[in-house]
């Protein structure tokens, strides 16, 4: 095989690179699988559709991270503890108290300068502005993939592949067996437009959040939430506002915001909720997510300045680039995981990441839902408290294909589970876990499913992860 030129259906398409491990999509599972493939002696290429490193945590300003910890240890460690110091030390101490009280509430615009940061000094080749346009194939080996960018076409060669998209969009290009929402009428969950909002006087705001019966926060640590039917102390005044005409029903299926680390003076939502058309993998849906997010963001930065003290005199400062999508494709894997490995805590001895996060699914506003459920809302199933499951490492591994891994929320996993192991800290974990087995299976001369798992767990214990 020649590494000039490649001919794709009569075309000649220039050859930019052969390496050991080829990483697709730049968000916390494809940083940490990147950082860990290098680290690991694999020369490492990462490939990301827009400017910057961070996916749905920056791009789509998903902030916080969500916390993942069965008693008081975390479970999410090594790569993302990384993560974590560098955010904390680029804090501005005399204006954040959060930041330094909390590693896991953090700045969306930092972490871009953190996460490439850590990749380039860990020796991985960063390219931007691309997408994996098609893969290359050798009987049901994946050994490259084909690029599309503003300089046209280009193939870049690997020995092992890890998508971690989000949407499993290398591996549906390979033909790996996939699911995509609910059985059985295959509805995703619901997604977020969300934004930042500025000029907060957030002493203020959290003194009316206390007034009105909300749980006592500083200014620092601000979060205020509102759900239908759901006990907030909010719920009156979004009833009053849909009765004015300034809010939508709808807007209050689920509004939440966070103060910022760093930025004082500001606010992350965590909402508008896209609870119609919620395919993540279709561009027609995340386009009219993005329609239909801004005019609800209208509405919603009209609601604070007018019923929330301290918000006045608010504008807006960035809507997000990218829709949040919680959930979208899932790979069928060599294990599926499942609600009840989730629900009783199961453990595997080729377990790669543990999680106490809950089962937590947003169902979406659609004919199918609501053939399946009365209210549209959320669903929680909680794991034993102070207890853990385990993801095994044949979860990242998909059926029908070889040199090939998958990391982040679209593993091998149910509608239910997924929506338990779906959050940031687990992703950089499976990233971390994606990448050293790439590495290993480069350095062993051998397919990814014919890794040793528990020697992968072994390895992944001596670098820090929490097994």
């Amino acid at each position: 095989m020649g590494f000039e030129l490649f001919s794709d259906k009569g075309k000649s398409i220039p050859v930019i690179g052969k390496y050991d491990v080829l990483i697709g999509g730049g968000g916390p599972a494809g940083v940490a699988a990147a950082v860990a493939a290098a680290r690991n002696g694999a020369k490492t290429f990462l490939i990301e559709q827009l400017g910057f490193l961070g996916g749905s945590a920056s791009g789509s300003l998903v902030t916080p991270l969500m916390l993942n910890r069965a008693g008081s240890d975390d479970l999410n460690r090594g790569i993302l503890d990384e993560v974590k110091g560098r955010l904390a030390s680029s804090l501005n101490e005399a204006n954040d108290e959060r930041g330094i009280a909390d590693p896991n509430w953090f700045d969306p615009e930092m972490l871009k300068f953190v996460l490439e940061e850590l990749a380039l000094e860990s020796g991985v080749e960063i390219l931007y502005h691309t997408f994996v346009a098609d893969v290359v194939l050798e009987n049901c080996d994946l050994v490259g993939l084909i690029l599309e960018n503003k300089s046209g076409r280009q193939v870049v060669y690997g020995k092992v592949t890890v998508d971690a998209t989000g949407d499993a969009d290398i591996a549906v290009k390979s033909g790996v067996p996939f699911e995509s929402g609910r059985p059985p009428h295959g509805t995703n969950q619901a997604m977020s437009l969300r934004f930042l909002m500025g000029n907060v006087n957030l002493a203020r705001l959290s003194e009316f959040w206390t007034s009105i019966g909300g749980e006592p926060q500083s200014s620092g640590s601000l979060h205020i939430f509102m759900v239908w039917g759901r006990g907030s102390a909010l719920e009156p005044i979004f009833r009053k506002a849909v009765e004015d005409g300034i809010l939508d029903e709808s807007d209050g299926d689920y509004f939440q915001a966070f103060s910022v680390p760093g930025r004082p003076g500001e606010l992350a939502f965590n909402c508008p909720r896209i609870s119609d058309k919620v395919n993540g993998a279709d561009v027609f849906h995340l386009t009219q997510a993005q329609i239909n997010g801004r005019k609800a963001i209208k509405r919603l930065i009209d609601f604070c300045r007018k019923y929330l003290p301290g918000c006045e005199k608010a504008y807006l400062v960035a809507v997000a680039p990218m829709v949040g999508v919680r959930e979208s494709r899932r790979i069928i894997g060599e294990y599926v995981l499942t609600a009840s490995d989730v629900l009783q805590a199961r453990k595997f001895p080729d377990a790669i990441v543990r999680n106490a996060y809950p089962i937590d699914i947003h169902r979406a506003r659609t004919s199918e839902a609501a053939s399946r459920d009365e209210a549209t809302g959320c669903e929680y199933g909680n794991v034993p408290e102070g207890d853990y499951h385990e993801i095994p490492y044949r979860c990242l591994v998909p059926k029908g294909v070889d040199g090939l891994l998958v990391a982040g929320r679209c593993i091998s996993a149910t509608f239910e589970a997924q929506s338990s192991i779906r959050i940031q800290p687990n992703c950089y974990s499976l990233g971390q876990a994606a990448g050293t087995a790439a590495a290993l299976s480069v350095n062993q001369n051998i397919k990814p499913r014919e890794l040793d798992g528990i020697k992968l767990r072994n390895i992944l214990k001596e670098q820090g992860a929490n097994l």
